[in-house]
């Protein structure tokens, strides 16, 4: 039993020089999301609070602070696509991340290339090798203790067209370290890739 915890309430503040929550809940996903406007304008931004929800239907959801452009798109056209962030793509992905006004195209900011999803009417990175194309199911407002407003929307989608680079597939079975994918830590820019050299096995009880 520990008796030199460093405590705190988080409405009182961490005292610390980076909030530590997200990086202890780390590292995360990172929710690579691209979208279009009802007047066609793509758009393309990464969330760190982002993950997948359910299996069957399989169910994905970003967070976005406040009702950013990702978020609006989503409400108005029904759609987005996950692209997945790699090692390769990780200097683009974060041009991504630009405050620009609604009308600049990120993907000619980051200097990538837009190809068509083939079932939802969304934009997806075409150097990214796996693309999950989505349907919004609930765009969520979330709220606190009280049940007060926060500036947060949680958008969720169901995952209706997948695409994946083949030679990310070996006999069969995805190889998830293969693209070396990379996923956010804590303070103002750490990132981790995911290598197999990381990788453990072990199997859920019986």
């Amino acid at each position: 039993m520990r008796d030199d915890d460093h405590f705190y309430e988080p409405h009182l503040g961490h005292g610390m020089a980076h909030d530590p929550m997200p990086a202890m809940i780390a590292p995360r996903p990172i929710g690579w999301v691209s979208t279009r406007s009802a007047d066609g304008v793509r758009n393309l931004a990464p969330f760190s609070f982002f993950n997948m929800f359910n299996y069957k239907p399989p169910l994905i959801g970003f967070c976005s602070n406040g009702e950013k452009d990702s978020v609006l798109n989503a409400r108005e056209t029904g759609v987005f696509a996950w692209n997945l962030a790699t090692r390769q793509l990780a200097h683009a992905m974060n041009m991504s991340s630009s405050v620009v006004p609604r009308d600049v195209d990120e993907f000619e900011l980051a200097g990538l290339t837009p190809a068509p999803c083939r079932i939802v009417d969304a934009p997806r990175v075409a150097e990214s090798p796996v693309c999950l194309e989505c349907r919004v199911t609930q765009i969520i407002k979330l709220v606190d203790e009280n049940g007060g407003p926060t500036i947060s929307n949680l958008v969720m989608g169901q995952v209706v067209g997948i695409h994946i680079a083949r030679d990310l597939i070996v006999d069969g079975v995805y190889q998830t370290t293969k693209a070396v994918p990379i996923t956010r830590g804590g303070g103002t820019g750490t990132y981790f890739e995911i290598t197999g050299d990381a990788a453990f096995e072990m199997p859920r009880p019986a």
